[in-house]
């Protein structure tokens, strides 16, 4: 047993054995000595501690005593007494006077609460008094407990020294929590309450209240009045958190706010300035060293003598360790301290390692804050010294979490936000052009606290009504750094705003909305210091994912900042304007007048350079003009797809212009990279990459010339042009390399690379010099001068500035002018030198024009108004040059005799253009036909006009070789029949985009066309058709056709008569009338010389086509196939069999001559033979006709419908002649009776002086060609598409 004992007394405690054991157990095993003994005493302890009340005896107490004690801690403490003494005494008290020692510790209480000052003795008092923590804790829970009543107010000394107790750990915070009121749950019930009420405020102002709901809703507010007129219990906790503050105990104050919603603790004004100069005591030797500004002093703040209050900051370090949380309670409730507001970032921005920790602090304290107070604008600044530090990322997601979330999550808040919005609403329904500046500042003052509601509103108003944005832009002077910023975000949010539709409900268009923000950003970012990199990127990520819609507003702000216009409706003189120098296009190039765009555009480059972002937009753009069609378009309206083409092209136009004219060299060639790189890695298209590279070329050949010049001192002006030209050669010779790549191999067998890069990288700038721009701007100029010194009203002082201003622009214009004069003269000396290179001898020159139309020329014509120009003005110079192997007249037939399938895959801009460059063709063209000495003097003797072609090269010609004046104006003619052919074919089309490109390409070529009168009436005929057919329709085409129409008849006094026109023999007794003998479906013969001359330049275009092209069907039949097309879907279809041509050229001879037969007075023998002959042509004609009406039902449908379609065509044909409307002359029996006399062997020229452009080395092959386009009659997919190409 008793080793048991000692074993089991290892493992247990003897206390445990006595407390679980029986007596007698214990007395066995020796822990006590009796048992007996060991019961008796445990009765005595229970009955001492469950039954005996240790209780003084109140009837014994004297109240004497407690006289004395109040008088003993009453009396003055500033000598040498102590906590000691005292206690000492008090004990000699209680024992002398048998006082309840609790009764004691509440009077100690009672006078510690009276004297709050002597925190110190009486604290050490209590310290030395009290045995157990409770009791005092007890004693404090009843103290507060009397306070619970309503219309009751617990004194601030009870807080005082609670928090006193609790900071010196007297007592527990979790034992005196517990006796406060309320409880939590309803404090938390409370907060609830405050936000429904705050929404419900704001609902109310938002909402339209009837006046009947208005005295409904006086009603309630007076009963809640009245509910509120008790005044309920104090907030216990908030007092007990106040007092914690006030002392500097940050550990218990942190752990009662943390029971309590977020801010709610601080929504309370005592507590939110306890908390902020517990804040300015922690920060304020470190804001005296490092973040006082200069000049200023501001207030002492003396420290706490409490030392267990946080420690003062003494580095950057100290601040994450408490004040940063205490900010952070704070929130918005911030903004009753200014200072303190003031303060928080100037610490920030002089220290980098706590910018981090920033975005925390703004995102809950700083800009909440901010919306809570009252129109501050010195804090709106301060705020921005400490925002521009971050990137537009960092501040966006500031901005986006303040206008979207921080509104939401307190009461206050969402009742200012209310507000905020109620008087945005007052001041944009009186905001107009007269009371801007009233407007203006009301708009400023409600800007500083709380601007992403206001300009949210502002934008919404906007994108409503865009008559308010010159007011609205107007208005905005008054806003701070920051404002401005958050307008910007505010913007762009607008913008990206995923539940707006960019499309009109029509999806034809662009919405309203959409161009309104558009027009705003341009307006705002031109006129006020705003950051442009946010905006930039969201145009760029908007390309990246392959959105073009935002392209307007890049449009927009580069129009406005840098004063860069786009525009197709652009003057002969604006145009004449933009070939010259900056400062020419800048004062002559645009609709309105470009001033004080210097500061925006340096603003727009520095964006640009800074960012990155100037080169990726410009590519991005190059390769969404085709994924607008590829890629966007498969579910739009072709309308919208090719206005939103026409605008990404043009942005391209215009930011490509902005890099040029105002990068440095250095910055753009550092930027752009080669020619062969853009195309081939970035796969860029060959006219953007070259409209890109074209400036660096310009900038690295003068940088080039300038070095040569000083390198060797040379004044005179042909070692200055060698010069040019040998910095041509060194810029250039590593272009000619690099576009080699860019095409097939097979290319450069038309072309040499050397041409190609020239055409390409040359401008109008380089080709000619605009002297009547320069005169009429410079006479401007003069006439403003003196129209200021005629006006007495202007002050003297103005007056001599305007007069300077003036002056100098014309001397900068006259400089210019010079400048430009003598740089056109070295390119046209380069030219002359490079000339004999540039087109192949051993290709035939029809080979050589189709490939310099397919890659050069049509590419190039429809991608700007100047390039349009430029390429009219380019073919123009390299026939003035004389240049070898170039056939003039054959590049002209090729533009004017095929223009259907161009003008159909024309967007409406490209229109525009593609109608710029015929009309400055034409113009040449027109030159030439009206003066017999300018024909002669600019066309006879240049090989361009020689009609027989040679594949060898040329050798000289004789006079025989040459196309003579009259043989020209037939030629003349016949482009202008085939021009009145290809518009009145899509004018019959009905097709839209038809309709609309013809008639944009009539409009521009109205000064040089129509010249006949037959053909001008033909035109205006089928344009009142359209009139009439598109009136209900298609309002758009209707005003395009009513203004074309309008503008034909005044041009009708110009016209003259065919014969006029060009020299016709007239039929032997004929008494028709001139206007309709030559007409184009007239039975006046034209003159054969014209058909023939006709036939002969225009079969050469379709002669050795096979040859550069290999298997694939010839690029440019778009000649002869033009005149073909009958069908009226716009495809450019070929009539399906040769047959069915046959028929209808012989049914319209035959209609032909019995007009004449009618028409003549008497018949002749021969006349009666030749109708014999018509007669049986026409039998044979009609038994073909009904072979292929009993060939029909073994046809397919498809073959059918095909034939259908070419009846139809023939018999609208016939229609057409009836009417004197244009139709092709019977070309097809002269084609035939040609090849059949090549088959014998025997030449037949052209009457008069042009000779058949047939290859003399070539015969056999011209022959295969003839066959091969009889087979190619039919149509074909492949056929079509390629003519397409030869057109791009």
């Amino acid at each position: 047993m008793n080793n048991t004992f000692f074993s089991f007394q290892f493992f247990v405690p003897d206390a445990i054995l006595k407390e679980r054991l029986d007596p007698e157990t214990l007395e066995s095993l020796g822990l006590i000595k009796q048992a007996h003994q060991f019961n008796q005493k445990i009765v005595k302890i229970k009955t001492k501690l469950f039954y005996k009340q240790q209780k003084f005896n109140l009837l014994r107490e004297e109240n004497e005593g407690y006289a004395k004690l109040i008088t003993e801690l009453g009396q003055d403490l500033s000598g040498n007494i102590t906590s000691h003494l005292v206690l000492e005494s008090i004990k000699s008290l209680i024992g002398c006077f048998n006082l309840d020692p609790n009764r004691v510790l509440d009077i100690i209480l009672e006078v510690y609460e009276s004297r709050s000052d002597q925190d110190e003795f009486f604290l050490s008092l209590i310290k030395s008094y009290m045995c157990e923590p409770l009791t005092l804790c007890h004693i404090l829970g009843f103290k507060f407990k009397f306070y619970q009543e309503p219309n009751e107010e617990t004194p601030k000394s009870l807080y005082h020294i609670a928090a006193a107790l609790l900071h010196h750990h007297l007592i527990e915070l979790e034992d005196l929590y517990v006796h406060l009121m309320p409880v939590d749950a309803t404090i938390i019930e409370e907060h609830k309450r405050d936000i429904s009420e705050a929404k419900q405020i704001a609902r109310k102002l938002v909402m339209v209240v009837l006046p009947s709901e208005k005295s409904e809703d006086k009603d309630k507010e007076k009963e809640k009045e009245e509910e509120k007129n008790d005044k309920p219990p104090d907030n216990q906790k908030l007092g007990l958190l106040e007092a914690l503050l006030r002392i500097g105990d940050w550990h218990h104050a942190q752990r009662i706010m943390d029971q309590m919603p977020s801010f709610y603790a601080s929504s309370h004004k005592a507590i939110a300035l306890a908390l902020c100069q517990l804040v300015h005591l922690t920060v304020e030797p470190l804001y005296r060293r490092a973040g006082l500004p200069k000049g200023a002093r501001g207030c002492v703040i003396h420290p706490l003598r409490n030392k267990g209050a946080p420690r003062p900051a003494e580095s950057f370090e100290d601040l994450r360790r408490d004040t940063f949380s205490m900010i952070c309670y704070l929130g918005p409730h911030l903004s009753h301290d200014a200072i303190l507001f003031a303060k928080i970032p100037n610490y920030i921005t002089t220290s980098e390692t706590l910018l981090s920790c920033f975005l925390s602090i703004a995102d809950q304290v700083l800009l909440p804050a901010l919306s809570l107070m009252e129109c501050n604008a010195c804090m709106s600044e301060e705020l921005w010294g400490l925002f521009k530090l971050f990137p537009y990322q960092h501040r966006y997601r500031l901005y986006g979490q303040w206008k979207n979330e921080t509104y939401t999550s307190h009461p206050l808040l969402v009742k200012v936000k209310a507000q905020t919005v109620e008087r945005a609403k007052y001041i944009m329904k009186r905001l107009t052009k007269e009371n801007v500046k009233q407007s203006g500042r009301q708009i400023g003052k409600l800007s500083h606290s709380n601007p992403t509601i206001l300009f949210d509103y502002m934008l919404s108003q906007i994108q409503w009504y865009d008559n308010l944005i010159v007011p609205v832009v107007d208005s905005l002077k008054y806003l701070t750094s920051l404002n401005y910023d958050v307008l910007a975000y505010c913007i762009i949010e607008a913008l990206a705003n995923p539940e707006k539709e960019k499309m009109k409900h029509d999806d034809t268009t662009i919405s309203s909305w959409l161009q309104s923000l558009a027009s705003l950003c341009g307006a705002v970012f031109r006129k006020y210091p705003i950051e442009l990199a946010g905006l930039l990127q969201y145009v760029t990520n908007q390309l990246k994912a392959g959105k073009s819609f935002d392209l307007l507003i890049l449009k927009e702000v580069v129009q406005k900042m840098a004063g860069i216009e786009i525009t197709d409706e652009m003057t002969s003189e604006q145009l004449e304007a933009m070939t010259g120098g900056e400062q020419l296009k800048a004062e002559g190039g645009y609709f309105g007048q470009i001033r004080n765009t210097k500061k925006s555009s340096q603003r727009l480059k520095d964006v640009l350079l800074d960012h990155e972002l100037a080169l990726p937009l410009c590519l991005l753009m190059a390769q969404q003009r085709n994924g607008v069609v590829f890629l966007e378009g498969g579910e739009k309206h072709l309308k919208l797809v090719g206005h939103l083409y026409d605008q990404c092209h043009d942005t391209l136009v215009q930011f490509g212009g902005f890099l040029a004219s105002n990068l440095s060299t250095e910055d753009y060639i550092k930027r752009v990279p080669s020619i062969d790189i853009l195309c081939n890695q970035f796969h860029t298209p060959h006219d953007a990459a070259f409209f890109l590279s074209r400036p660096m070329y310009a900038h690295q050949i003068l940088s080039r010339y300038d070095e040569l010049k000083k390198a060797e001192k040379g004044n005179r002006q042909q070692q200055k042009a060698h010069k040019y030209v040998a910095a041509c050669e060194q810029v250039m010779t590593p272009v000619h390399e690099a576009v080699v790549s860019l095409h097939p191999a097979r290319v450069w067998d038309d072309l040499r690379p050397q041409f190609y890069a020239t055409f390409w990288s040359l401008t109008m700038y380089d080709l000619a010099v605009p002297h009547s721009a320069y005169e009429r701007e410079v006479n401007k100029l003069k006439v403003q001068i003196k129209a200021i010194e005629e006006n007495p009203e202007i002050p003297m002082n103005k007056k001599k500035k305007e007069k300077e201003r003036c002056t100098a622009l014309q001397e900068k214009l006259q400089e210019e002018e010079k400048k430009q004069l003598e740089h056109v003269q070295r390119v046209l000396h380069r030219l002359k030198l490079e000339k004999d290179n540039w087109l192949m001898a051993k290709s035939t020159k029809n080979e050589t024009i189709t490939k310099f139309l397919q890659l050069c020329l049509f590419p190039r014509c429809i991608f700007s108004s100047i390039d349009a120009v430029y390429c009219a003005r380019f073919v123009e110079l390299v026939h003035q040059q004389k240049t070898p192997n170039f056939c003039t007249l054959l590049c002209y037939d090729r533009v004017f005799s095929a223009i259907i399938y161009t003008v159909a895959s024309c967007t409406e801009n490209e229109s525009h253009r593609y109608g710029r460059f015929l009309c400055c063709m034409l113009e040449t063209v027109t030159r030439w036909h009206s003066d017999r000495a300018t024909y002669e003097k600019e066309c006879v003797n240049y090989p361009g006009f020689l009609t027989i072609f040679r594949a060898t090269g040329f050798d000289g010609g004789n006079k025989a070789d040459q196309l003579d004046y009259e043989n020209f104006r037939h030629v003349v003619h016949k482009w202008h029949y085939m021009l009145t052919k290809a518009s009145v074919h899509c004018l019959e089309t009905g097709d839209y985009t038809h309709i609309r490109n013809i008639l944009i390409v009539l409009t521009k070529i109205l000064p040089c066309y129509p010249k006949v009168l037959n053909l001008g009436q033909a035109l205006e005929c089928r344009v009142h058709k359209i009139c009439l057919e598109e009136k209900d329709k298609r309002p758009d085409l209707y005003a395009l056709a009513m203004g074309y129409s309008g503008r034909l008849k005044g041009q009708k006094v110009h016209m003259v008569p065919e014969n006029e026109f060009h020299h016709k023999e007239q039929p032997a007794r004929s008494s028709t009338p001139a206007n309709q003998q030559n007409g184009p479906g007239s039975t006046g013969k034209p003159a054969t010389t014209t058909s023939k001359t006709e036939e002969g330049t225009s079969e050469d275009g379709d002669r050795g086509k096979d040859k550069s092209q290999g298997n694939t069907k010839p690029v440019n039949k778009a000649n002869s196939a033009a005149a073909k097309v009958t069908t009226s879907n716009g495809n450019g279809a070929l009539n399906s069999t040769k047959a069915v041509k046959e028929r209808d050229d012989k049914e319209k001879s035959g209609k032909e001559k019995k007009e004449k037969k009618e028409k003549t007075p008497g018949s002749t023998p021969e006349t009666k033979a030749e109708n014999r002959r018509e007669k049986q042509r026409d039998e044979r004609a009609g038994k073909e006709e009904r072979v292929a009406r009993e060939g029909k039902e073994k046809t397919p449908k498809a073959d059918r419908e095909k034939l259908k379609a070419e009846e139809k065509g023939s018999k609208d044909d016939k229609a057409k002649a009836g009417n004197g409307e244009p139709m092709e002359p019977p070309r097809e029996r002269d084609a035939i009776k040609e090849s059949k006399s090549k088959e014998k062997g025997d030449r037949i020229a052209v009457a008069g002086s042009l000779k058949s452009p047939v290859p003399r080395l070539e015969s056999a092959e011209s022959e295969r060609d003839h066959k091969r386009r009889k087979l190619d009659s039919h149509s074909s997919p492949s056929h079509s598409s390629s003519v397409k190409v030869s057109m791009a």
